[in-house]
């Protein structure tokens, strides 16, 4: 008698979690016990949000840091900082630090049937071969008629390298100055 209570107790209890695994893997039961806000189509309002709220790339594609940090992309990425050195021969067209998007203006070197427009995607924020895409588009134009293509040269190749290089020794210079914060900090508590 005492075995068969205890085996329809079990029966029950796990009939009961069967269902609560159920309803909460439907998200209806959790969606009203904890609603979400909803989401913002449009991704230049969500980028902008997130940037007043200083999440900025670091609550996206670029991951971690705290929820409510004031994260200054441009100051604290060395891949950013490396990128806007290297293109500050050009005019830039556009800026998205919250999508981690850098577009240049066109160029042109004198040839005014010739100009080309560099675009940097970043797509994390370690100093990565993989970190960082550079697309070059061409417009050639003949009698008014221009024709935009993208193109594979080493131009591309170049100036990722220019920028990985760049951004590798921002790096390490920025942690030779935290050493040597951590060092003065250490020296001046000793004396004190």
């Amino acid at each position: 008698m005492l075995i068969s209570k205890i085996n329809k107790l079990l029966k029950n209890a796990a009939f009961f979690l069967l269902i609560t695994i159920f309803l909460n893997s439907c998200g209806n039961v959790g969606s009203i016990m904890n609603p979400k806000e909803p989401i913002e189509p449009d991704a230049r309002k969500r980028a902008r949000k997130n940037a007043d709220e200083g999440r900025g790339v670091g609550s996206g594609i670029f991951g971690g840091g705290a929820a409510n940090t004031n994260y200054q992309f441009a100051s604290s990425n060395p891949l950013w900082r490396a990128s806007l050195d290297t293109l500050d021969f050009m005019v830039i067209a556009s800026v998205d630090y919250a999508g981690g998007l850098i577009i240049s203006d066109w160029y042109s070197d004198g040839d005014s049937n010739e100009a080309i427009k560099i675009t940097l995607r970043f797509l994390d924020t370690e100093v990565r071969v993989d970190a960082l895409k550079v697309l070059i588009h061409k417009k050639i134009c003949v009698n008014n008629n221009c024709k935009i293509n993208q193109i594979e040269s080493d131009l591309a190749f170049d100036i990722k390298d220019k920028i990985l290089k760049k951004a590798a020794y921002l790096v390490k210079t920025d942690k030779e100055k935290i050493k040597s914060k951590k060092i003065k900090s250490v020296i001046s508590n000793e004396r004190n």
